[in-house]
This record gives structure tokens, C-alpha cells and sequence, in this order.
């Protein structure tokens, strides 16, 4: 896999969603977001977002397949990735 541990800027919070069940993956990309650990976020559902808000966030993430998906099936595929 192209993360490597000496990548991860939040090792506490990796472990913990690790232990959460969540892909090495999810749980590299969230704790190297900046501010992931901070509550209080005012983002938007993605029900709320446009269909070509959902898909710049999938291609983002690199969810393949999803120009052929719907609105609700990519945020599945968020949901889940």
C-alpha cells in the first residue's frame, strides 16, 4: 500500500479508528487531515450537496467507478470507502 506509517501525523487517532474497524487507508487519510480530531464542523450532508459536489469529493478520494454512479450511489461509496 502507498501509505507508509512514518507518514501518519496522528498515530493516536490512526490506531484508534484501526481499532474501529476502519481500512488502513480511511484511517491514514483521516489522521493526516488537519483539524480532524477538532469537533464542531459545519459541513454540509452530502444529501445537501450538488451531484458534481459528491463526484469532485469522490474523484478526490479516488473512488473508481464513479462516473457512471449516481448521486446516491456515490455517497455510498463515501460513505464507505
Amino acid at each position: 500500500m502507498g501509505t507508509s506509517r512514518s507518514r501518519i501525523k496522528n498515530e493516536a487517532q490512526y490506531e484508534a479508528l484501526l481499532d474501529k474497524g476502519y481500512s488502513k487507508e480511511k484511517s491514514a487519510r483521516i489522521a493526516n487531515t488537519p483539524d480532524a480530531g477538532v469537533k464542531g464542523g459545519k459541513a454540509k450532508d452530502y444529501e445537501d450537496r450538488t451531484k458534481a459536489e459528491i463526484y469532485a469529493m469522490a474523484k478526490k478520494v479516488g473512488i473508481s467507478g464513479r462516473s457512471k454512479m449516481s448521486k446516491s450511489e456515490l455517497i455510498h461509496a463515501l460513505r464507505n470507502n
